[in-house]
């Protein structure tokens, strides 16, 4: 099969605006962009109304020059604004610092003394989680928010307390939560960027896969009619809207962040349009369900928290499955052979167990689509939302965001591999 041999293009035109191709002037423009651009693409790849607004405000502050990261003083200073006008009563504060992990979010750390509704006088470590001016993944603080609120008890997350969702308080967007301990790979695993090929080890594999598992059937499970989930869109079931929203949002990030022509990400996208699955049950998806986005007691083998909920949404659970599958997130067993979802579990065990935990049927073709979907998805944010934020100088995390990109030509491959095997 030769699946680059006739790519269908996506012009974008609007009043004779015309973007074909990434040059000079094309990446100036995205530097800088119009209103008019602007709106030619928004209406191009309609999605969800939150990611709408998340998407449009970025390319609204674009051009407002390079990012820079506050001081801790700084920070500290919003932080006592913020509780000024959250918090009932008087409060101190202590152990205030930056803390360390994550590709895409700043994360201050402190502790409050204070008359907490809930337990009345007490401290509480806590965690400032916000943007940079432009991050791998333009997502929303209010989503994030009501999902993590939503599934507190049906799996182990953060205490939520307080949102500032349009960066009233604080320089950019944030959410506040409470902290939890733990640790995102093994104390001997020093060599490899958490999350991508974690080794476990037999021991700590056999006492994290089944958390691991039954976590992951318990979100797609948990009845979500209930929560507080106004921020995020609901997709007809028997309808192809939820992969149709998805994959909108990417083809509109391709646009605004690209800096290239890739022929292989006009494919996929059209080939994705076309293949668009219907979805049989909305389930609530964590978005980025993987090692290095849970924390552990490595001393008791017990998953203690589950982070990174910003990609959540409603929607198909095989996105979810297929997600967690790829295989730049597992690596091989000690024999050289097995493959192991996210380090932990045997590829067809995989699904096995989540069949059987979640009472749930997995859908081969829908989990094809999903595959190509994710690795389509992680190629974006690799070629275009890095190159972006880098050549702007748009985060705190230049360094690791140019290491990103470098993850596109064993994704390509994964890619190109799921289109020649469908």
């Amino acid at each position: 099969m030769q699946v680059l041999e006739t790519p269908r293009r996506q012009d974008l035109r609007s009043g004779g605006l015309f973007v074909p191709a990434a040059d000079d002037a094309a990446d100036r423009m995205r530097d800088t962009p119009t209103e008019e651009f602007s709106a030619t693409v928004r209406a191009a790849y309609p999605t969800e109304a939150e990611y709408d607004l998340m998407l449009t405000r970025k390319m609204r502050r674009r051009a407002s020059g390079r990012y820079r990261i506050p001081t801790p003083e700084e920070m500290s200073g919003y932080v006592r604004s913020f509780l000024s006008d959250h918090v009932k009563g008087g409060f101190t504060l202590s152990d205030e610092r930056w803390l360390t992990g994550g590709a895409s979010k700043l994360q201050f750390g402190f502790t409050l003394h204070w008359n907490d509704p809930e337990v009345g006088q007490t401290s509480t470590s806590l965690v400032v989680r916000m943007e940079p001016a432009e991050s791998l993944n333009a997502t929303s603080r209010r989503r994030e928010h009501q999902i993590i609120t939503a599934v507190a008890k049906v799996v182990p997350v953060p205490r939520t307390y307080w949102v500032d969702p349009d960066g009233k308080w604080f320089p950019e967007p944030a959410i506040v939560y409470g902290f939890i301990q733990g640790t995102a790979k093994p104390s001997d695993d020093r060599q490899r960027v958490s999350g991508t090929g974690t080794r476990f080890g037999p021991e700590l594999r056999a006492q994290l896969a089944p958390q691991f598992m039954q976590h992951l059937a318990a979100i797609h499970t948990f009845d979500w009619s209930d929560a507080q989930l106004d921020a995020f869109d609901v997709p007809a079931v028997g309808t192809t809207q939820s992969a149709l929203w998805q994959l909108n949002r990417v083809r509109r990030v391709w646009e605004e962040d690209r800096g290239e022509d890739y022929p292989l990400i006009e494919y996929a996208a059209n080939w994705l349009e076309d293949n668009l699955p219907e979805t049989d049950k909305v389930s609530v998806l964590h978005g980025d369900y993987r090692s290095g986005n849970f924390l552990f007691d490595e001393k008791a083998g017990r998953i203690t928290g589950w982070l990174d909920w910003e990609r959540g949404y409603l929607g198909d659970r095989h996105r979810d499955l297929a997600y967690t599958a790829t295989r730049l997130f597992g690596n091989l067993a000690e024999d050289g052979k097995t493959f192991l979802v996210s380090g932990l579990v045997p590829l067809e065990q995989f699904f096995e167990d989540y069949a059987r935990l979640s009472g749930l049927s997995v859908d081969p073709r829908k989990l094809h689509y999903y595959r190509v979907f994710n690795t389509y998805q992680l190629m974006v944010s690799s070629m275009a939302s890095s190159y972006r934020v880098v050549r702007l100088g748009k985060s705190h995390q230049d360094v690791l965001l140019a290491f990103v990109e470098g993850a596109v030509c064993s994704l390509g491959d994964e890619l190109l591999t799921s289109l020649e095997n469908y």
